[in-house]
């Protein structure tokens, strides 16, 4: 695909890491693999990378291909048009998730993780639409409350889980209004299933705790017995 001058400025002007990576190394290459993303350039869920390229407003599109071992994987290159909107040119599309958008996020709620609910250091933080941007697009005004803050581990599993999501397909604004992942301080369901979600972190002098209940139940038991306690609880209180 030859590229005008103009077109190649604008993807030039993509300057962020993993979306840079992708972008160079088509345009060197004419398309890059998953294969490629993990063994080359070491990102363990490649079609986050993907992902980041497509917020920024470049098509991609996604087949197959054989990795190096003869198995089907995933491959990415350019499509047409090469941008599904005018993103790009504000600040290499994704122009919400800026550095100004993080301090103001961080000054609201804290460096804290919304999914995990832990505090953690401002420079681990990422910056996440809360509806994918495939499905509710980029947010037009000022809002930073259609954004949240996730630690890495946070970011890869709201972004495998909504990659799988029926919904990823059908584009409902309003499901992922209700969902955990989205907005877990208010859901109803989480990708569509019907389930409530207490994530419980063991941190500091508590992890001797941790370590002492694996030891009395094992790993496979330890969340049906934390369920058990507070079933037992909520009885107990119920009863007075």
């Amino acid at each position: 695909m030859k590229l005008s001058k103009s077109v190649l400025d604008k993807l030039n002007a993509i300057t962020d890491k993993r979306p840079s990576i992708v972008i160079q190394h088509i345009l060197k290459y004419g398309f890059i693999t998953t294969e490629d993303l993990k063994e080359k350039y070491g990102y363990e869920h490649p079609p986050r990378a993907a992902r980041d390229v497509r917020e920024r407003g470049v098509n991609l599109l996604t087949y197959k291909v054989k990795s190096s071992d003869g198995r089907n994987i995933a491959a990415y290159k350019f499509g047409k048009p090469l941008f599904l909107d005018d993103k790009v040119s504000k600040k290499a599309g994704r122009t919400a998730l800026s550095k100004a958008l993080k301090k103001a996020l961080v000054e609201k709620y804290g460096a804290i993780c919304f999914v995990y609910l832990q505090p953690m250091p401002e420079g681990l933080l990422q910056v996440d639409h809360r509806i994918p941007y495939e499905i509710g697009g980029e947010n037009e005004g000022n809002d930073i409350d259609c954004y949240m803050l996730l630690s890495p581990s946070a970011n890869r599993a709201k972004s495998w889980t909504c990659e799988h999501c029926s919904n990823w397909n059908l584009h409902d604004v309003n499901f992922c209004k209700s969902c955990f992942w989205a907005y877990p301080e208010e859901y109803t369901h989480i990708a569509g299933r019907k389930e409530r979600q207490i994530i419980v972190t063991f941190t500091d002098n508590e992890i001797e705790d941790y370590n002492r209940l694996i030891e009395l139940v094992g790993i496979d038991r330890a969340e049906r017995t934390i369920k058990d306690m507070i079933s037992e609880f909520i009885q107990t209180n119920n009863d007075k």
